[in-house]
């Protein structure tokens, strides 16, 4: 039968509960705490509330209580039931939890659902290319990637922009991998770290004698790669005198060895990367423009993590498995999942996977908590914004390393999908209903995700949503 527009049924015992939710697509339970006359104890509830939750730990449950069973009841909520109202209850406070719980489940089904066709889809493409290990989840990563191999069997110049330690270096190898030059030498040469006297004989060689020690011929650079590839990360920070030599030989292909006047040729394609915003470093007349347009023939900008939070925790698994010494692999907490997902990550890729290596030597028992992270509340980065949506390209804004804010609608009851994300309310004070509606905006109407920016339990969350009557509208079948 139909409740409130809510198709509902109706459990006479525990068992016939138990039959019920076996067998028919419910979107949540009503439970009462106690089921026998004169009975108060709430053990009856206690008790069929674990065995719910443990055969579909999925399915949302909403305990009705009396004042004697309030504790027992709260007690529940921690254990994993969806939250719980007392009695008597006020019917509109009650049909606007359901609601919320319904539409909640929903969602979620529909995330694990898109989820599913996503990492199916992610093996496929894996499987079509050599992605080198690349571990990813999310939609910006997932163009990326698909951007760096349809450019790989090109002959352009790719210039990989990105923060430092965000995984440049990694795109690059994923480029030359799936070139027509993947059989062919692969050379990496750091640019920044390459001061004046020493780059001609690096990058292009040097006879015997050319300088003090040098006893035999030394093969640059450039030479070792000639017929692949060349990967000059940190190409920003070369002097104008590096990068006039640098564009020379992507134009022409000709260089001298240190010591000798003959011109050599190479056929090499290049691949560089930078962390500097080399548009304004040519401002500053600190960058050569010809230089850049040679270079940037094709950009692939590589996202910070934390404009990617779906990377975060299978990256951190992933790291947690390179570094286990046995099988026995630590698992992360909730709570410290949590904490991840809020951090700000500076240091990006690379900061991941020194705290998951430091978090593995001082965890206790097998499991992760925050505070094995290492991380302390100054280095919280609590501008949310900077999360990037799943619908936005990487390479929408080729120059700039940070999302900006975008407007947002707040209509009462949110939508069931995702839009930009703008910038999350203060960690402190009482949350505006505006906060709560553009954090459920954010997360495309996932109650759990939502709480974790807001920093709230989801159960606390659920309450505010009620008392500022907050829908998610739904109609499925409860």
């Amino acid at each position: 039968f139909e409740i409130n527009g809510i198709d509902s049924v109706i459990a006479d015992s525990p068992d016939a509960a138990l039959t019920t939710i076996a067998t028919e697509p419910i979107g949540v339970v009503l439970q009462d705490m106690n089921f026998t006359q004169n009975e108060m104890s709430g053990d009856e509830g206690v008790s069929l509330f674990k065995r719910i939750h443990e055969l579909h730990p999925d399915v949302p449950i909403l305990l009705m209580t009396a004042w004697t069973s309030l504790e027992t009841a709260v007690t529940l909520v921690k254990d994993g039931a969806a939250d719980y109202i007392a009695k008597p209850w006020d019917d509109e406070k009650l049909l606007r939890t359901v609601k919320n719980l319904i539409a909640m489940r929903e969602l979620k089904l529909e995330n694990v659902r898109l989820r599913g066709e996503a990492s199916r889809a992610r093996d496929q493409f894996a499987a079509k290319y050599d992605l080198r290990g690349l571990v990813y989840s999310s939609q910006s990563m997932q163009e990326l990637v698909q951007l760096a191999v349809n450019i790989a069997p090109s002959e352009a110049s790719v210039l990989i922009t990105g923060a430092n330690g965000s995984g440049k270096e990694k795109i690059a190898e994923i480029v030359q991998a799936n070139s027509r030059r993947r059989d062919k030498p692969f050379v990496k040469v750091n640019a920044g770290g390459l001061p004046d006297e020493l780059l001609d004989a690096e990058l292009f060689g040097a006879e015997p004698g050319a300088y003090t020690g040098a006893t035999k011929l030394r093969l640059g650079r450039f030479e070792a790669a000639d017929g692949g590839t060349l990967f000059l990360d940190e190409i920003g920070n070369l002097s104008m005198s590096g990068q006039a030599k640098i564009l020379r030989i992507l134009q022409t292909g000709e260089f001298e060895r240190l010591g000798s006047s003959a011109t050599r040729k190479v056929n090499v394609r290049m691949i560089s990367a930078t962390n500097v915003d080399l548009p304004a470093a040519i401002a500053d007349g600190k960058f050569r423009e010809d230089l850049f347009f040679r270079l940037n023939v094709i950009e692939l900008p590589v996202p910070a993590l934390a404009e990617r939070p779906d990377d975060i925790i299978g990256l951190a698994n992933h790291f947690l498995e390179v570094y286990a010494e046995t099988d026995d692999v630590p698992r992360l907490s909730e709570e410290a999942m949590r904490m991840m997902r809020r951090y700000g990550w500076p240091g990006n890729v690379r900061e991941l996977q020194n705290r998951m290596q430091r978090a593995m030597l001082v965890c206790r028992g097998g499991l992760i908590r925050p505070e094995d992270l290492g991380i302390t509340d100054q280095r919280f980065d609590l501008r949310s914004d900077l999360h990037s949506s799943p619908h936005s390209s990487p390479h929408s804004h080729p120059r700039s390393y940070e999302q900006s804010p975008q407007t947002l609608t707040r209509p009462t009851a949110i939508p069931p999908h995702v839009v930009p994300r703008t910038a999350a309310p203060a960690a402190t004070g009482e949350l505006e209903r505006t906060d709560i509606e553009e954090a459920l905006l954010r997360s495309g109407g996932l109650v759990s995700r939502a709480a974790a920016e807001l920093g709230l339990s989801r159960q606390a969350l659920y309450r505010r949503m009620e008392k500022l009557g907050i829908v998610l509208e739904r109609k499925p079948r409860m």
